[in-house]
């Protein structure tokens, strides 16, 4: 099976939760996945769900744990590099059959993944892999490359009352 390129984008929720669930439908189907989160770390609820699926799944994180503000910290740097150096080895392993980076678009927008280093990965991958790229401000050379783009706009969010992120829903 051809693999292909997606992109998760726009400033409305569901980027992640949509990779999630292609990861899911994906290891339903036999597929391995490999989950990298770049900018996060700790345990996220659907940590807990994809343990259930380890033999098939694997997820690593690329962060802090902290919402970059200004300048990244020279800890965030490293990481995502680390990050985008162990991805490389991974998609062109052949391997995993999905490759997901999770908030890779804002690890581009803030300099700490280069996007011609992340494109250079996608056109060199095994013609079997599918990526999916999630997070806001996705470039627009890495849209022009990608097979599949989807927007997620938000229209209305609870966030705007006041309700913070709650367990099992946005975290």
């Amino acid at each position: 099976m051809k693999g292909y390129i997606h992109v998760y984008t726009g400033d409305g929720k569901g980027k992640t939760t949509a990779a999630l669930g292609l990861a899911v439908r994906a290891a339903g189907a036999g597929l391995k996945v490999f989950f990298a989160q770049f900018l996060k770390s700790g345990n996220y609820s659907e940590h807990e769900a994809l343990k259930r699926f380890s033999d098939v799944i694997e997820v690593r994180q690329y962060g802090r744990g902290c919402f970059i503000r200004g300048e990244p910290q020279k800890e965030d740097i490293e990481s995502a590099t680390k990050g985008i150096l162990e991805v490389k080895d991974v998609i062109s392993s052949g391997k995993y059959d999905v490759v997901i980076l999770d908030e890779a678009n804002i690890a581009i927008y803030y300099g700490l993944i280069k996007l011609d280093q992340l494109i250079e990965i996608l056109r060199n991958r095994p013609p079997h892999v599918e990526v999916v790229i999630t997070g806001r401000n996705a470039d627009p050379k890495l849209i022009e490359e990608a097979d599949l783009v989807t927007e997620m706009r938000e229209i209305k969010h609870y966030y705007k009352k006041g309700v913070l992120a709650r367990t099992g829903i946005e975290r």
